[in-house]
C-alpha cells in the first residue's frame, strides 16, 4: 500500500519511517523547495528550526520519560538524534545538519520512499494520509481545513501564559480562595503583592527583554490574548485592575491585597498551575527573573514558559480520536503541532503514533492508545479530551494520574512516575503483540 505523508518535519518523517517499517511505500509531500515557510532556513527534511536540543534525558524529568516510552516504541528520530549528539549536558541536543541528513538517509534506505516537492492544499487530496503540516501550514490548507471542519475548528493561537510546578509556590506568601468565594475555597492559588512590590515589579515588567519575532509574527496584537507586558505599558494601574485584580479575594487576615496574581489548575490534582492572564513575549530567562519577583513564586519551577507566536492548530477533539485518526475519514490523520502537541519530541509522538494507528485503520483494526500513566498516552488523551479552552501541550507530570503511594521526596516522586511510565509501555506492547497490533 503507499502512504502520503504531508509535512516532512519530525511528525511526518517519524510517520513515514513507520510506514516504511511495515513494509509500505510513503510519499512525502514536503512544500519546502518549491515555497518556502517564513521560518525554516532550508528545505530539509526534519530541520530543527528553534532549537537543536530535544530537551533533558535525565528520568526525573518528563521529557525523560517521553524519551524512554518512544525508546520502547523503537523510534527511529530519537535514534537518529542519538547518532547526531552533540555535548550538552543532560539534555539530548544534536548538530542541526547532520540530524537532518541522518534522518534522510535512513527513510531513503527503503525502496519504496519517495518526496514530492509541492504545496498540497486540501485535505483529501491525497489517500490514505497523514497530514503533518506544522504550525506555519500553508494558508491554502489552512482554508481548505477551516471550510473542511468549520471554522471555529481551527485557531490561531497567539499568546501562551506560563505554567508552573504547583509544588515550587511559596503557599507561607500565597492563599486558596475564589473571588467573591464563588466556587470552592481551593478552585485559585493567589499570589499578593503589596504597594512596593507592585510597583517594582510593573517597572521590570515593562522595561525586560521581549524575545525577537519573525516578521511573519509581526501583525496586530488581539485583546483577548494581549502579553502582559504591553498591557503593562497602557498606565500604571492597568495591570491591577486587569489579570491583577484584588477584588473579591481576601488574605488570611480577612485583608483585600494591592495586587493579586491568580494561578489556575491545570489538572485535577494540582500539580501544575497557570499564571492567569501572563500571556507574554519576554525572553524564557526574563520570565523567570520577572515573575520571580512575585513573593510566592521566587522560587517557582516553569513547567512551561509563555510564548506569543502564530500557531496554526486545529480544536483536535473536534476533528480526531486519540488514534490521531480522523474522525470523519479512516484513511485520514494528523499529526504534530497541526494537533496541539507542543515540542520537538511531542510531535515525533504523535507523528508515530498517528502512522501506527492510520495503518490500523486501513486494515480495519482497533487503535493503539498507550496507557494513562504514560505521556505518550496521555499526549493522545489530551488531543482527544473535550475542552471549552483547548490549547496545545507538552510533556509535563501533571498530565499524569496521582501515584498509589504518598511520595514527599520530589525527585523520589519524579522517579517513580518514570518508573512506572516504563513499566505500562512495556507491558502494553507486549499486549499489542500477542493482538498483532505491533510488529
Amino acid at each position: 500500500m503507499i502512504f502520503h505523508v504531508i509535512g516532512g518535519g519530525l511528525a511526518g518523517s517519524e510517520a513515514a519511517y513507520r510506514f516504511l517499517r511495515a513494509g509500505h511505500s510513503v510519499v512525502m509531500h514536503e512544500m519546502r523547495g518549491v515555497k518556502p515557510t517564513p521560518c525554516h532556513e532550508t528545505d530539509r527534511i526534519a530541520e530543527l528550526v528553534c532549537s537543536n536540543s530535544l530537551k533533558s534525558e535525565s528520568q526525573d524529568t518528563a521529557s525523560g520519560q517521553l524519551k524512554a516510552e518512544l525508546r520502547l516504541l523503537d523510534c527511529m528520530l530519537l535514534d537518529a538524534a542519538e547518532k547526531c549528539r552533540v555535548p550538552a549536558g543532560g539534555a539530548l541536543a544534536v548538530d542541526r545538519e547532520a540530524f537532518s541528513s541522518e534522518v534522510e538517509l535512513r527513510l531513503r534506505a527503503f525502496d519504496g520512499f519517495s518526496v514530492v516537492r509541492e504545496e498540497v492544499t486540501r485535505a483529501d487530496e491525497f489517500a490514505p494520509a497523514v497530514i503533518a503540516t506544522g504550525p506555519l501550514t500553508s494558508d491554502a490548507l489552512a482554508q481548505d481545513l477551516a471550510s473542511r471542519y468549520g471554522a471555529r475548528y481551527i485557531d490561531f493561537y497567539d499568546a501562551v501564559a506560563p505554567i508552573v510546578d504547583g509544588e515550587t509556590v511559596d503557599m507561607s506568601r500565597a492563599f486558596f480562595a475564589s473571588r467573591y468565594d464563588r466556587g470552592g475555597e481551593d478552585d485559585y492559588i493567589n499570589c499578593p503583592l503589596d504597594r512596593d512590590c507592585y510597583y517594582a515589579f510593573l517597572r521590570e515588567l515593562v522595561a525586560a527583554e521581549t524575545a525577537q519575532l519573525h516578521d511573519f509574527d509581526k501583525g496586530g496584537l488581539f485583546e483577548a490574548c494581549m502579553p502582559i507586558e504591553e498591557m503593562a505599558r497602557r498606565g500604571a494601574d492597568t495591570l491591577r485592575f486587569g489579570p491583577l485584580k484584588a477584588a473579591g479575594l481576601k488574605d488570611a487576615d480577612g485583608k483585600t491585597p494591592f495586587a493579586v496574581v491568580q494561578l489556575r489548575r491545570e489538572n485535577v490534582q494540582g500539580s501544575a498551575y497557570n499564571l492567569v492572564g501572563f500571556q507574554t513575549n519576554l525572553k524564557f530567562s526574563e520570565q523567570r527573573r520577572v515573575f520571580g519577583m512575585i513573593p510566592a513564586l521566587a522560587h517557582a519551577e516553569f513547567l512551561r514558559y509563555g510564548v506569543m507566536h502564530r500557531n496554526t492548530y486545529l480544536y483536535a477533539p473536534a476533528v480526531i480520536d486519540a488514534g490521531f485518526v480522523a474522525k470523519d475519514a479512516p484513511d485520514l490523520a494528523f499529526a504534530g503541532q497541526l494537533t496541539g502537541v507542543e515540542g520537538y519530541v511531542e510531535s515525533i509522538a504523535s507523528g508515530l503514533m498517528a502512522a501506527e494507528n492510520l495503518r490500523l485503520a486501513t486494515e480495519g483494526k482497533g487503535r493503539l492508545i498507550a496507557p494513562a500513566e504514560t505521556i505518550v498516552g496521555q499526549l493522545q488523551r489530551h488531543v482527544a479530551r473535550e475542552c471549552a479552552d483547548y490549547q496545545p501541550m507538552n510533556a509535563n507530570f501533571g498530565l499524569l494520574p496521582p501515584l498509589g503511594e504518598r511520595i514527599k521526596d520530589k525527585k523520589q516522586r519524579k522517579l517513580a512516575f518514570f518508573e512506572r511510565g516504563v513499566r505500562a509501555m512495556d507491558g502494553f506492547l507486549q499486549a499489542a503483540r500477542k493482538e498483532e497490533l505491533w510488529n
